[in-house]
This record gives C-alpha cells, structure tokens and sequence, in this order.
C-alpha cells in the first residue's frame, strides 16, 4: 500500500502527516510558520525522521501559488501578503530534498479535494469549500477536479455588494478593501469590533452582518459555478448559529430565482459544514500526492 506525505501549509502553522489514507495516519506533527527557511526545513526533517520511504508528497498551501506546470517557479508561493514568504519555493524544494514526486495545490483547493474524497462531499462531482477563518479563501471542484484557469480560485477577493448603512466598516484588505475577505475574515471581525471573532457573544449583531456578507458570497459563487453544494469551514464558521444565519439570507438573496430542489428544499444540506473538520487541510494534501502517483502510473 501506497505511503504519502502530507503537508498543510498555513500561514500561522504547518501540519505535515505520513498517511496511507484518511483511516491510517502513521505519524503526524505541527509546526509553527516562521521564516521559509526554518518552517521548510522543519518539514523535510520530520519526514527524513521517519525513517519510511514516501511514495508521493502533496502540498496544500496559502498562495497565492504559480501552479503552471512549464513555469520555473512552479510551486512558488508569489505574491502573499504574509512578510518574508514572497515568491518562496515550496514544492521544488521538497521535492529535491526528499527525492520523491510532489503535488502541490492551494490549501482550500486541497480541502475541497478531501471533502470530496471522504467528507461531506463524497459522490458529489461538483461543489466548492470555502474557508471563512483569519482571510478568506475557497476551492472548486469541476468535473471531478480542482479549478485551475489561469491561475486558481481566489474567491475571498470577490467585490459583493457593501451596504455601508448596515455595515459603515470600510474592510481591511491591503489590496481592495472591502472585498469578501477584507468584510467578513476573522482579522476584519477583529479590527471592526475591537476583540476576536470567538469573544463576540452569540446575540451581538456581529453574525446578522457576517452572515450577509457570506451569503452575498456564497450566491455569486453559486451563480457562476453552479457547484452541487458549498462546503463551508475554517475558525469563524465553529460558530453555528451562523449557518441558518447564511442560509436564510442566501434564500433571500436568491428571490427563488433558481428554482432546484437542492436550494428550495435542501438548503441546510446545500450549505453545509465540512465532515472532516480541521483535517481537511492535511488529508487534502494527502489526496493530492494521492493523484500525483496515480498519473505518474
């Protein structure tokens, strides 16, 4: 049986497990993101301490990523906002240092892999994951496959429509201001109400808002992609009561335009929470390296 390395790669940590598949981790272990140099070599360590040849290695990571197969820095994360980790190499150095084919893919592009290879998405061909945590980021699965284009989903940086009578924060995003991520992130949560998202009570009109900044989202997402369900997790959603929240203002939005029994009837299932929890970064990075075999065979 097949042995895969799998590396999610966060900006605040990286998860690395050895792993045949969701039911047999054979090892596994966090490390905390720091400089390119010492998180990289962090995670090449800990798989060389094994001691177990890999048959394949994937790598979920936040990008932006160059995911162009001829490009010289496929496998770069390029343009990040995160201080030290532009146009890093990722994947051609693991690749090098640990001998061994690597995938790489971003780290919500992989979640929606996993999701769909063991999770709330199982039998589906066409849904979306998005991750409503310290940003904002979502994958799509087409056709059986993550969307690539010309480079790869960015959908926390969607423009939705900002009522500023309701909502008068001008979001925090560094580059557009009040695009999904820069409203609706954990970080704009934080900066608008002065403490973190977890501290917010259940009742305070910060979720009513939140909730209408996501299901704007999640109806453009739905509009253009046509996914068969929205899969939606990260740190901000473990707070449930935001989900009849979303759901009820994405019916509303909607107007019974798109007249499908999935949306009118299925809404609670339509728009759902993710089955595989905060393993769905690591296992998609396991699913990954998982494929990579299979085409190299």
């Amino acid at each position: 049986m097949a042995l895969y390395g799998g590396i999610e790669a966060g900006g605040t940590k990286f998860v690395c497990a050895a792993a045949t598949g969701p039911g047999d981790i054979r090892a596994q272990v966090r490390i905390p993101t720091t400089t390119p140099k010492e998180t990289l070599g962090a995670a090449i360590g800990f798989f060389r301490s094994l001691g177990l040849p890999l048959d394949a290695v994937g790598i979920s990571c936040f990008g932006p990523l160059d995911l162009r197969d001829a490009s010289p820095t496929w496998g770069y994360i390029t343009t990040t906002p995160k201080p030290g980790w532009q146009n890093v190499d990722v994947a051609q150095r693991i690749a090098h240092a640990l001998a061994t084919p690597v995938a790489i893919d971003t780290d919500v592009n992989g979640a929606a892999l996993a999701e769909q290879r063991w999770g709330a998405g199982q039998g589906l061909d066409d849904l979306v994951y998005l991750t409503v945590g310290t940003g904002i980021g979502g994958g799509a699965i087409v056709n059986g496959a993550p969307v690539h284009g010309l480079m790869h989903p960015e959908m926390g940086h969607m423009r939705i429509p900002h009522d500023r009578a309701i909502d008068p924060f001008d979001g925090n995003c560094p580059f557009h201001g009040d695009c999904l991520e820069g409203l609706a992130s954990g970080h704009s949560l934080q900066e608008r109400w002065g403490v973190p998202a977890e501290e917010l009570p259940a009742d305070h009109v910060a979720w009513e808002i939140e909730a209408r900044h996501l299901a704007h989202g999640i109806v453009g997402i739905t509009t253009v992609l046509s996914p068969q369900r929205v899969i939606v997790g990260g740190s901000v959603m473990k707070r449930e009561q935001l989900f009849p929240l979303i759901r009820r203002e994405a019916l509303a939005l909607l107007n019974g335009y798109l007249q499908v029994s999935a949306i009118l009837d299925g809404i609670d299932t339509y728009i759902a929470p993710p089955a595989l929890g905060d393993q769905a970064g690591v296992l998609g990075a396991i699913a990954l390296a998982e494929a990579a075999l299979n085409q190299i065979a």
